[in-house]
């Protein structure tokens, strides 16, 4: 009998340390078709309220920037960069300098030349770091797959 108390005792406390997980940011994913043989993917990050994740151009020392790597094929290429809107910036003690960062949502665009008609999908990763005023929690990297529709 104590051993079943013990058992149920230890799946509590493990469901109570799952429960104490942050997830301040949620991805999504779409894709628009621009063009016969272009489209732009959306990497869009909802934000917890008093979180915040950085720009993808942050100077060295400072935080782990935003980062996107699309799979490598032979059916696309990746026209330029990903695109971001206008962070904000402002100067971080915990870094000593000026970071940029966006709060709440933020959408990044990154336009895509397709080869073959045959692309259904647009896989990657991406890895970010997210912080509050008073802490930060280590980065994270991210396994992506975006459906690009018919």
């Amino acid at each position: 009998m104590k051993k079943v108390f013990a058992i149920i005792a230890a799946l509590f406390l493990t469901a109570g340390a799952y429960a104490q997980i942050l997830t301040p940011v949620k991805w999504s994913y779409a894709a628009k078709k621009t063009g016969p043989t272009t489209v732009t993917v959306f990497l869009k990050a909802s934000i917890a309220d008093g979180w915040h994740i950085y720009s993808q151009n942050v100077k060295d020392g400072g935080p782990i920037k935003t980062a996107f790597t699309f799979a490598k094929s032979k059916d696309y290429t990746l026209a330029g960069k990903p695109a971001e809107p206008k962070p904000v910036t402002r100067f971080e003690k915990a870094f000593n300098m000026d970071v940029s960062f966006f709060e709440h949502e933020v959408v990044f665009q990154q336009k895509i030349k397709l080869k073959s008609p045959k692309v259904k999908v647009i896989k990657g990763q991406l890895e970010y770091m997210t912080c509050n005023d008073s802490k930060c929690l280590p980065p994270e990297d991210v396994n992506f797959v975006i459906p690009l529709g018919k």
